[in-house]
């Protein structure tokens, strides 16, 4: 079956932005695409050949993908796992595998996973209740940060907490959801690294990139990040260590603390292309978007060296109607995602502003 040709149809569970990107990568290989998403009109389908509008774990959608691909994967981590199951009893292909799916679905199962692999991360305890909240606060120390086990995104789902005697009262600023308290990292800066796994276990790894937020929400990444060799070589390390661990097919996240020692701490992985790779557009060969496709596709991984230097900005709200600036200026180049509402704080785009190697 594999590597799938050119003709064959991928199928993509979720149609917003990174599923459109995902989309333009097949479709530049060859591909047809095939999305599964509830809404109309999304951004991934205004792109691909085929769009099935339906819940994520509607049975009949499904069918009606499992149908039409001869590989699914995913946009996004919250698929729900019946969808998953649903295709494979279906005997369809799915990639990333399931295992990634769970394990990046559950805070406390994520961390327990990168333990295992010997990528160390901060102390932690899972928390069901205020009193198990407390237990672990006491243990952690404060400030510590609670936070949902499941869903939540873009600084959404957590609270810090200052005592523990706010244990009651901060689980449920987060709605009394099953929770993890985690302790407090004393980095300098967060990192990022993309990598890539292939089906016969071949590996692609990206540059770090440096990532910084606003309220929670990445601003910017630069890449590729200033980084000692050590560093570098410990990222890459950290990155198969969890690809080979997960039996890995497709492009993965891995968000990093760097320690004031150089040290590194992962805070959390995506199974999925990822928003701090997004500057591999412009400064790779092969862009995240279509190693990921060769990835699940069968195909071989492409190269990963940076060709330049990048820095990656979202453009948050109304910033994407600036599009025209953008696009004027010589060295950036301007990636909108065609959603029809500009909500603040929502991503429409990114731009990628670009700086030769001296």
């Amino acid at each position: 079956m594999f590597p799938l040709p050119p003709g064959s149809t991928i199928g993509i569970l979720g149609g917003g932005q990174l599923g459109r990107m995902l989309a333009l990568a097949a479709a530049r290989l060859g591909f047809d695409v095939a999305i599964l998403e509830p809404e109309e009109d999304s951004p991934a389908s205004r792109v691909a050949r085929t769009t099935f509008i339906g819940a994520y774990d509607d049975p009949e959608a499904l069918a009606a993908l499992a149908d039409a691909s001869d590989v699914v994967t995913y946009e996004f981590e919250n698929v729900p796992a019946a969808a998953v199951d649903r295709l494979l009893s279906l005997g369809c292909e799915v990639a990333p595998n399931a295992r990634a799916l769970a394990v990046a679905q559950d805070r406390a199962d994520e961390k327990i996973f990168l333990s295992s692999v010997g990528a160390h991360t901060v102390a932690f305890a899972a928390a069901d209740t205020a009193a198990d909240v407390e237990a672990a606060v006491a243990r952690i120390g404060t400030p510590c940060l609670l936070k949902t086990r499941r869903e939540g995104y873009d600084g959404k789902g957590q609270t810090w907490i200052e005592s523990a005697t706010e244990a009651a009262a901060a689980l449920e600023r987060i709605g009394g959801k099953p929770a993890i308290v985690e302790a407090r990292a004393e980095f300098v800066r967060e990192l990022s690294i993309i990598a890539a796994r292939g089906r016969d276990g071949e590996h692609a790894v990206y540059p770090l990139g440096e990532n910084h937020h606003e309220g929670g929400i990445l601003r910017r990444t630069l890449a590729p990040a200033k980084v000692s060799d050590a560093t570098l070589a410990r990222a890459e390390q950290i990155a198969i260590q969890v690809l080979s661990g997960l039996g890995y097919v497709g492009v993965i996240g891995i968000e990093l603390f760097e320690l004031a020692d150089g040290s590194l701490l992962v805070n959390e992985i995506a199974p999925r292309v990822h928003n701090t790779g997004h500057w591999t557009q412009d400064g790779c060969e092969v862009d995240q978007f279509e190693q990921h496709i060769r990835a699940v596709a069968g195909w071989p991984l492409g190269p990963t060296e940076a060709t330049c230097h990048v820095e990656m900005t979202n453009l948050l709200g109304d910033e994407a109607a600036s599009w025209t600036d953008y696009a004027a200026e010589p060295h950036t180049r301007v990636h909108i995602y065609g959603k029809r509402e500009a909500n603040p704080g929502r991503k429409m785009g990114h731009i990628n502003r670009t700086t030769p190697f001296r």
